[in-house]
């Protein structure tokens, strides 16, 4: 069985299954609108060691994040009754923009400007100041997602998010996708985004451990030069090695979700699905239809 994966938009889902993918909202008037889009494959040619896996990571990433934008704005578009909130295409670059350097800010360069204020020596200790630093990033990513949480309208897109899961669940499960049926499943899924977050922390203290050693076999002269400008450089660094810690997290997930009951994996994902319980709720049932006719239109 193909897996399948998706995201909660606003009013809706959207769900995906290898090259296609699938969107359900719930208009104001109360009706389910569900669009089917195929994905366009560019890993050809020059691009094909996407494919590869590690590579892999990469494009996905990228692919989540496009098309995920991509189904956030059509929901907010049908969601909504006034033409004069939706959102123009110039709107939309500047909230990515906004998007991406709140989130740098926020839960890479403050952290780390926090840990090294601490007094964590980096050069000396790497590990212990990688897993500070790492706790920091989970403290704020917690009390960011729990401070929207009070957001009515976030409220509604966690109950989505629950009713995402519970479809997949439904579905993966072999039983007819009905409302009774579907109600019967856990709104926490091993291959959710949370987890990937989770997985994600884990393998950046790793591999931001190993960075400051390697700068020094590298570059030996590179802690000698001005401390704000080596913090900086390496503050950077970070950003740069992004990719390689998504791709490994992303290969890391895979197999979790393979291999549902290997006692070390299920390690790995316990702390994601703790962290699903927040970004999770139970949906009502005319959520849950939403939820079914966006899989329904996908398989």
């Amino acid at each position: 069985m193909e897996s399948i994966g998706g995201q909660a938009v606003i009013e809706g889902v959207m769900l995906r299954r290898k090259n296609k993918y699938t969107v359900a909202i719930r208009t104001p008037k109360g009706k389910i609108v569900v669009e089917k889009k195929n994905i366009k494959d560019h890993r050809k040619g020059l691009m094909s060691f996407f494919k590869l896996p590690f590579f892999r990571g990469m494009y996905s990433m990228y692919e989540m994040v496009s098309i995920g934008t991509k189904t956030l704005i059509h929901s907010n578009n049908l969601a909504i009754e006034g033409e004069d909130e939706k959102i123009s295409a110039s709107e939309l670059f500047w909230i990515i923009t906004i998007s991406v350097l709140f989130t740098l800010g926020f839960f890479v360069f403050l952290p780390y400007l926090l840990t090294v204020l601490a007094g964590f020596n980096e050069q000396a200790r790497p590990v212990l100041f990688n897993i500070v630093d790492a706790v920091i990033k989970l403290a704020f990513f917690i009390a960011y997602v729990a401070v929207i949480a009070r957001m009515k309208d976030i409220k509604r897109v966690f109950q989505y998010h629950g009713a995402e899961h519970m479809v997949v669940h439904c579905y993966e499960a072999k039983k007819a996708l009905n409302v009774k049926n579907v109600k019967k499943y856990e709104t926490i899924h091993p291959r959710c985004g949370s987890s990937f977050v989770m997985i994600t922390i884990a393998i950046s203290i790793i591999v931001f451990s190993l960075l400051p050693l390697a700068i020094k076999l590298w570059t030996p002269g590179f802690f000698n030069i001005n401390f704000a400008l080596q913090k900086t450089a390496l503050a950077v660094l970070r950003i740069l090695v992004l990719p390689i810690i998504i791709a490994l997290s992303y290969e890391l997930l895979k197999l979790a979700g393979k291999y549902p009951k290997n006692i070390l994996l299920q390690a790995v994902s316990y702390p994601g699905l703790l962290l699903q319980k927040m970004t999770t709720s139970k949906p009502d049932s005319k959520q849950i239809e939403v939820a079914i006719a966006a899989i329904k239109k996908l398989i």
